[in-house]
């Protein structure tokens, strides 16, 4: 139970902070931070958490954009990169790495709780 709450706590906080602040993209690394800290778990579910919470929320985000303007300029830049053009690996990359960023804070978290 505490896995899904902090799966769904980091996403929302994320999205909050990123939609309703004027802080820096990176914010949603300190929501991932606090999330783990305040709802201990393993350091292997924390991570887990706090990667799938934004990695859903940024691979929803970005198609919902993309799909906006029907993946003109996500299809260009996927040419650009070694992706084929394939704007779904370019949405999926972006989910991994924001992903990867926000488990590694959600790790952190959960080592400084210990």
């Amino acid at each position: 139970m505490k896995f899904i709450v902090s799966l769904f706590l980091t996403a929302l906080l994320a999205f909050v902070a990123g939609l309703f602040t004027q802080l820096p993209w990176w914010v949603f690394v300190v929501t991932s931070f606090v999330v783990a800290a305040l709802l201990h778990q393993t350091p292997g579910k924390s991570f887990l958490s706090g990667f799938l919470g934004l990695f859903l929320l940024w691979v929803v985000l970005a198609f919902i954009k993309d799909a906006a303007n029907e993946h003109i300029l996500s299809a260009k830049v996927a040419l650009i990169l070694p992706l084929g053009g394939s704007y779904m690996m370019l949405i999926l990359i972006t989910g991994i790495i924001g992903g990867l960023i926000s488990g590694l804070a959600a790790l952190t978290g959960s080592f400084v709780k210990k």
